[in-house]
């Protein structure tokens, strides 16, 4: 697993969809890693990890908290994901007042994914079901094996997704085909995927049965040079302009780009640039 330095990328190298998250930011000084495992379970299916300086001293713990968003304070976030989403036979032995909650902590957590101010990168390489695309519809790029299957499968067993698939799942391929995937409750293979728009790429799968992983290191590592400040207000200015009309997004935008205008970052880019070196971004 990679974790947690400045500029570096994390994974949990487990379970067969995953999400990489990735950060350039600064350590506090005497910060370490925690050497502690303890991370909340949010559900039958989804554990989700993260880094943060840990109360009371340099050291730094690791769970999952809806609080630690700030770019100073996220370095990097992991999760896992079971391969099929929700365990089914575990949902099968809840009673009806139990399953609305369970279905709103599952909710909850991936809004927090999707609202995290780093890229994120969903890597599909085996089964991503109902909950499972779920996650990965929260994600802002996706990245599957050929033979990688996914999809929306709620309506067979009498539900419809509830984990924010009605409304992503439209937003990312378009209403009419998406009804069409939810109505079916049909499943796509990688390349059924990258032909509708579901995904960005998609790779014949590897030995290691990590290819899609590899793919979303790749692009990890290509992002990583970035400033961090235009990376977090450039995919603010992107998700909040997509939801509303095109003279109130470019007033989005021109908000947005207002942000990195006092930062120490644009300085030290266009040093950078006359320079001709790469910079040294501090996420200021």
């Amino acid at each position: 697993m990679a974790a947690g330095a400045p500029g570096a990328l994390g994974a949990l190298r487990a379970g067969r969809a995953r999400l990489v998250a990735t950060c350039r930011g600064r350590l506090s000084p005497g910060s370490r890693q925690s050497s502690s495992l303890a991370g909340r379970r949010v559900g039958p299916a989804t554990w989700a990890w993260g880094w943060a300086p840990a109360a009371g001293g340099p050291g730094w713990r690791r769970g999952f908290s809806s609080e630690v968003k700030t770019e100073d304070e996220l370095r990097v976030r992991h999760l896992e994901e079971e391969n099929r989403g929700a365990d089914l036979k575990e949902r099968a032995k809840m009673n009806s007042s139990e399953v609305g909650p369970f279905v709103s902590k599952i909710r909850a957590v991936i809004n927090d994914i999707a609202n995290l101010p780093v890229p994120t990168i969903a890597a599909i390489d085996g089964l991503a079901l109902g909950g499972g695309l779920e996650l990965a519809l929260a994600c802002d790029i996706r990245v599957a094996a050929s033979s990688a299957k996914m999809g929306l499968v709620e309506t067979k067993l009498a539900i419809i997704p509830g984990g924010g698939g009605t409304q992503r799942l439209p937003r990312a391929i378009g209403i009419s085909l998406a009804k069409e995937l939810i109505f079916s409750a049909r499943v796509l293979d990688g390349q059924e995927a990258k032909a509708v728009g579901l995904i960005s790429h998609v790779l014949e799968q590897n030995k290691e049965g990590d290819a899609a992983y590899r793919k979303a290191l790749d692009l990890a590592r290509e992002f990583l040079p970035q400033g961090p400040v235009a990376m977090r207000v450039a995919k603010l200015a992107i998700n909040q302009g997509m939801e509303v009309d095109l003279v109130t997004g470019l007033a989005i935008e021109e908000a947005c780009y207002a942000q990195t205008i006092p930062t120490k970052d644009r300085l030290e880019g266009l040093l950078a640039f006359k320079e001709k070196r790469p910079p040294r971004y501090k996420g200021e």
